[in-house]
């Protein structure tokens, strides 16, 4: 275990003797709020916070960073509050300690709900300073190296959280040492036999593979020297996690795996990196397909280097990595190599920039998610590790995961893009929203001021942007909606008293609001809208100073609907009403108003809650188009179903789905579901499919 005065050796490698005392003075207030506490291996408890600022010290981290490390438990579990830590190491100290700490005032209602709101509010400090994040990473690290005086169930729990929320984000933040550390540990407690044998086969391969790996590095050593260069070559050992996640994906056995050799060259310079790659080029045939240059093209995390294969001796193949030192500090710790590499001038490309436009879109996402557990979910589709890029038509590059389609995108630029896209054209074509996109390909996306989000776009929008986007515009319309139909149906139920909401006094109005616990009038009008608050009743409880009783002669005039009224207005599955019908809608608690034809079946089993009953009429200006599904009965003769399909198409009309139904040996049903404008264009079209040969009957389905 570190004791205080290595880790102030190491610091004063890199840190003023001002803040290497600073650090120690933490170590020494850390004592003693922990004073008399144990960790479960039996050691005094600050060895944990003095762990963790050794591991920031590791990566060259700044003094404040290490301070709050040395304190990132003191609030949680001692009895010093956050203006204390303020007073003796600055308000920058206590925020980043205040970051880190867990929320241990606030009862959840589960396991999942406490870490995730613990997650939302390190991601709002994160927004702040972004070393929280790196103080937290660092904190969980020496936790998953301790976890073996756990029990199995905690131990397994701690480190599937760090399987799928830690290790990920490190990952998005550049840090690859902890990743890999991270993984390691947490494969080896889930799956302690598996991790076990294949350590055990990397051991025994390497002894095998160990004097072609030095002969192979010698020849690239000694060409590149000869060209002139001066640089450096290690062989790059997989790590366990990696190996067993390739042989799961790709199914492959641990030989095929283990049968690439890897090697990384560190150079002095980015020109040099090019100059290298010609002169490996030279030594090995590379192999088509497999090079990619990601110093043109960071990842975004940061990451930068060039990747190539080659056919080595014996027709091995040879991964080989090719960047400066700083480069792979970048590449190593991240993020947290910025503080090591800082310098005034913060290039848009920096892996420190990068991160904190991450960290932005994070603040962006938990501003629109509905709750912690919703953000965590985002949050969690938003690490994934591959990624494609795509260009504007102007040329920007845009990095989106894999399987991203053309929704992600329009996101990507610009939120009111995404809010109003109709379509695209990938490389000048127009495609469907729904193609997944590929590296290397010139997205345009077509937008229309009178567009919306499509539900239906969150079935392939992949990206957190996106899916978050899309979520938080489909609930704010979803409220608009239920406003404007709750003002209607409240207006309707007052109409019988011969008033309207407007002239409800605001005193009767105030009142009704603060007996009821509302805190605005539109969320009255919601839980009228979504059938929480029945119209006629509300009515009554608004304007009982001036009306005990109901009406004698309640106003029954129909509610006009237009059909656009938006998602708290539905048309029923059931009896597919289309304007022209005669309908009675219905408030449902869940649904809103449910639209249905009045000779509907289930509308009929709905009438012993007539209270929910509205009466509807279509409007004069009805739009759009609706369902209806029609029987056909037909002859059983070859090529029927093509012949009438063919028909309704030549109207224009689009088909939703068709379906067969055997009635006996000379007559078939033929079921069709298809949009029509109304009745008249239902009765055209019936009329059209009556005039073919060998159709006996035609008739709507009523349910």
């Amino acid at each position: 275990m570190q004791s205080i005065d290595a880790l102030s050796t190491t610091l004063r490698s890199y840190l003023n003797p001002e803040q290497t005392n600073s650090v120690k003075r933490a170590y020494y207030f850390a004592e003693q709020a922990h004073y008399g506490q144990r960790r479960r291996s039996g050691e005094p408890y600050v060895t944990h916070p003095l762990a963790v600022a050794g591991i920031l010290a590791d990566m060259h981290m700044d003094h404040q960073s290490l301070v709050a490390a040395m304190l990132h438990d003191v609030i949680e579990d001692t009895g010093i509050e956050k203006s204390a830590i303020g007073e003796q190491f600055g308000d920058t100290v206590a925020d980043l300690v205040d970051g880190v700490s867990k929320l241990t005032q606030i009862d959840f209602e589960s396991r999942e709900e406490q870490q995730a709101e613990n997650f939302q509010k390190m991601a709002l400090a994160m927004a702040q300073d972004i070393r929280v994040i790196l103080v937290k990473l660092a904190d969980r690290l020496h936790n998953m190296r301790t976890l073996g005086v756990l029990s199995t169930d905690k131990a397994r729990r701690i480190a599937r959280e760090t399987l799928d929320i830690y290790a990920p984000i490190a990952m998005r933040l550049g840090m690859n040492s902890v990743r890999m550390e991270y993984e390691d540990l947490g494969f080896s407690i889930l799956y302690p036999m598996r991790a076990s044998r294949i350590d055990a086969a990397i051991r025994n391969a390497r002894g095998n593979r160990k004097e072609l790996v030095e002969k192979v590095r010698s020849q690239i050593q000694a060409t590149l020297e000869q060209e002139g260069h001066d640089v450096r070559v290690v062989g790059r050992q997989k790590h366990l996690y990696s190996i067993y996640r390739k042989m799961k994906s790709k199914r492959k056995s641990f030989a095929d795996i283990m049968d690439i050799y890897a090697f990384r060259i560190i150079v002095d310079s980015v020109d040099t990196c090019y100059r290298v790659l010609g002169c490996i080029h030279s030594l090995y045939k590379p192999v088509p397909g497999e090079f990619k240059d990601y110093i043109a093209i960071p990842k975004s995390n940061g990451y930068q280097s060039l990747h190539t294969v080659l056919m080595g001796m014996h027709g091995v193949p040879i991964e080989v990595q090719i960047r400066t030192q700083e480069m792979e500090d970048m590449a190593n710790n991240g993020i947290a190599a910025h503080w090591l590499y800082k310098s005034d001038d913060e290039s848009s490309n920096s892996s420190h920039a990068r991160a904190r436009r991450w960290v932005q879109g994070l603040l962006e996402m938990q501003q629109q998610a509905g709750d912690s557990l919703e953000f965590i979910e985002s949050v969690k589709i938003d690490l994934f590790p591959d990624e494609i890029y795509v260009f504007t038509p102007k040329g920007r590059i845009l990095e989106l995961p894999r399987g991203a389609t053309a929704v992600d995108f329009a996101y990507a630029v610009h939120t009111d893009v995404g809010n109003s896209c109709v379509a695209c054209r990938i490389n000048r074509r127009l495609a469907p929203l729904s193609e997944p996109l590929e590296s290397g390909q010139t997205v345009e996306i077509l937008t229309s001021s009178g567009a919306r989000p499509n539900p239906s776009w969150l079935d392939y929008a992949v990206t957190a942007k996106a899916r978050s986007n899309i979520h938080h515009f489909l609930k704010r319309q979803t409220r608009e909606d239920s406003i404007a139909l709750g003002r209607t149906l409240l207006n309707k139920g007052l109409s019988a008293f011969d008033t309207g909401l407007d002239q409800v006094s605001e005193a009767d109005l105030a009142e009704f609001m603060q007996e009821h616990h509302y805190a605005s009038v539109e969320d009255l009008l919601v839980e009228v809208a979504t059938g929480a608050r029945l119209p006629s009743i509300t009515a009554q409880q608004l304007l009982r100073k001036h009306a005990s009783d109901t009406p004698e002669e309640p106003d029954t005039a129909p509610v006009a609907i237009r059909g656009t009224e938006g998602y708290m207005v539905s048309f029923a599955r059931c009896c597919h009403p289309i304007p022209g019908d005669a309908i009675e809608g219905y408030l449902s608690s869940e649904r809103g108003m449910v639209v249905h034809r009045e000779q509907c079946n289930n509308l009929g089993d709905m009438r012993v809650h007539s209270e929910r009953l509205v009466a509807l009429r279509w409007d004069d200006e009805v739009s759009g188009s609706y369902p209806v599904e029609l029987k056909i009965e037909v002859e059983n003769r070859r090529g029927m179903i093509a012949v009438i399909a063919t028909r309704i198409n030549s109207m224009g009309v689009n088909i939703e789905k068709i379906s067969t139904d055997n009635k006996d040996y000379q007559f078939t049903y033929v079921m069709m579901e298809m949009h029509v404008e109304n009745r008249v264009h239902l009765a055209r079209i019936m009329k059209r499919l009556r005039d073919i040969n060998h159709v006996r009957k035609v008739i709507r389905v009523k349910n």
